[in-house]
């Protein structure tokens, strides 16, 4: 006698016990970040060629009497800004093994680290010896800066709102930790642009002269 042909229910699965949320490439959050990363990083390199397309307009870079930045609070931020990442991959490390108290205290940690680069900045923005309607070397100096500094503000923002959120039931969630672990990744994609805006903003004017 044969067999009753198979129904949908004989190839059904229980889902139930599968994870909700996903770390890496698994994650619509990560290529979310990747998809910005695109888009800011053609901002970030139009601003640049804005700043070498200015910069070969001019006979002397920056323009007399203006004199480069000042080198202080711009290679100290930039110290700053490169330690962090230290504490920046232990906290990704320690929101991917679900390390609750191990995640609150670094993200606190990594706050402060933001508020103090804030501070920075705004010396930072204090010693360039330019405002940004003096010149075409002001204005796309100040564009640099102010568009670093806007991602700086963004991720610090969203650091301690990741930190508030940890110390509420709201942390238990495996969510919540992938949260961590992709705001990890964002920082690096800001402290590695930091890097060649540094270099023009501080140094190229002190090399070409």
């Amino acid at each position: 006698m044969a067999s009753a042909p198979p129904t949908i229910q004989d190839f059904s699965l229980d889902l139930a016990p599968l994870e909700t949320h996903a770390f890496g490439h698994r994650s619509l959050t990560w290529w979310g970040i990747v998809a910005f990363f695109l888009i800011e990083g053609t901002a970030f390199a139009l601003a640049i060629a804005a700043y070498f397309f200015l910069m070969d307009k001019d006979s002397a870079w920056p323009p007399p009497p203006f004199a480069p930045p000042d080198l202080l609070a711009g290679t100290l931020f930039t110290i700053l800004i490169l330690l962090s990442e230290i504490p920046n991959t232990l906290v990704k490390w320690a929101a991917e093994a679900y390390d609750l108290p191990r995640v609150r205290r670094l993200l606190v940690f990594i706050g402060l680290i933001g508020a103090v680069l804030m501070v920075l900045r705004a010396f930072e923005f204090n010693s360039l010896n330019v405002l940004w309607h003096q010149n075409a070397y002001g204005s796309v100096v100040w564009m640099l800066l102010v568009l670093h500094t806007t991602h700086i503000l963004t991720d610090w923002i969203d650091t301690l709102v990741l930190a508030a959120l940890m110390f509420t039931p709201h942390g238990t969630e495996g969510r919540r930790f992938v949260d961590c672990s992709e705001n990890a990744v964002y920082w690096r994609f800001v402290w590695l642009l930091w890097l060649p805006i540094y270099v023009l903003i501080y140094w190229l004017p002190r090399l070409v002269n």
